[in-house]
């Protein structure tokens, strides 16, 4: 995710970090270059291209614009769920682990134990989950949160988020048995964890359920088709300024399309994708200080103005 202050506007034209340029640098080199032999041979020999009315390239850049729109609000909005979902992860971390630490007497023998164990495992699966969406190693960041005897189990897990999950039951589970919290606490903390297994499903399901290829296809065919025209019909009253009406609007059409396939995915580490690790950090650190300790990790800071 991209952090920074709005620049000004002589520093719109100049940043490049953020921005999806390097992604669409050939499709604008090539309608430029394109543009460029198009304009010299009317420029030499200007009977070669009749003078074409506008119209035709008029109606298909407004159906492209609405094509690019849809695509464009359709991958915003997961995106944006993806950041609400989290939000309410953060949500039911520090509630879970603020009640737990409430209402589980201190000087009851295991109640200390049983708090740290609840916040381990939360912090735990936060990481997880992260890195599952990532597809990455998580055994860096989880193993000095769990038990010796959790890790062979959890390795052979194929769903390491939700075996987490299923760990923190059977711990609330053990305190209903041995009477540490009634069952109306119980139930209060098991709609956490309910809730924590519900952001992980709509995540899975944002990952797993992308939008129809046929999309796709359909607005980068016609992109392309309405950049291969352009510089044939615009060149006999454009002229020598052809090129660069062809690399703006390849620069905006292809743009706003490598714009929506990073926004497709929110959980990846492209520029513009969701901080997981920034957020995952937070909630650990909240949470280690709930415990009352004071060896916290550092936020993570954004990086040229990068934040993963």
């Amino acid at each position: 995710m991209i952090v920074r202050n709005k620049p000004n506007a002589l520093q719109l034209f100049f940043i490049l970090r953020g921005s999806v340029v390097a992604l669409i640098f050939p499709q604008i080199i090539f309608m430029t270059i394109l543009g460029a032999m198009v304009a010299a041979t009317q420029y030499y020999y200007p009977v070669i291209f009749p003078s074409f009315t506008l119209a035709p390239l008029a109606l298909l850049g407004i159906a492209l614009s609405l094509f690019l729109g849809f695509r464009n609000n359709a991958s915003y909005d997961r995106w944006w769920e993806a950041r609400k979902q989290w939000g309410q992860l953060i949500v039911d971390s520090r509630s879970l682990s603020r009640q737990i630490t409430s209402y589980l007497d201190e000087e009851v023998e295991g109640a200390v134990a049983v708090q740290k164990r609840m916040i381990y495992l939360t912090i735990a699966f936060n990481h997880a989950l992260r890195h599952q969406l990532r597809q990455s190693d998580p055994w860096s960041d989880i193993e000095k949160y769990l038990e010796p005897d959790d890790i062979e189990p959890l390795r052979k897990s194929l769903n390491l988020p939700d075996a987490l999950l299923r760990l923190m039951g059977k711990k609330l589970g053990s305190c209903r048995h041995k009477k540490l919290l009634s069952d109306f606490l119980i139930q209060t903390l098991d709609d956490h964890i309910t809730s924590m297994a519900s952001v992980q499903a709509a995540c899975e399901r944002i990952q797993n359920t992308p939008l129809p290829f046929a999309y796709l296809l359909l607005v980068q065919r016609t992109a392309y088709l309405y950049c291969l025209i352009l510089p044939f019909g615009i060149v006999a009253s454009q002229g020598l300024l052809t090129p660069f009406f062809c690399a703006i609007v390849a620069y905006t059409f292809f743009g706003l399309d490598a714009l929506s396939e990073e926004l497709e995915e929110p959980f990846g580490l492209s520029a513009n994708d969701l901080a997981l690790s920034a957020m995952s950090r937070t909630i650990e650190i909240n949470l280690l200080e709930i415990l009352g300790e004071t060896n916290l990790p550092d936020p993570i800071q954004p990086i040229k103005h990068r934040l993963e």
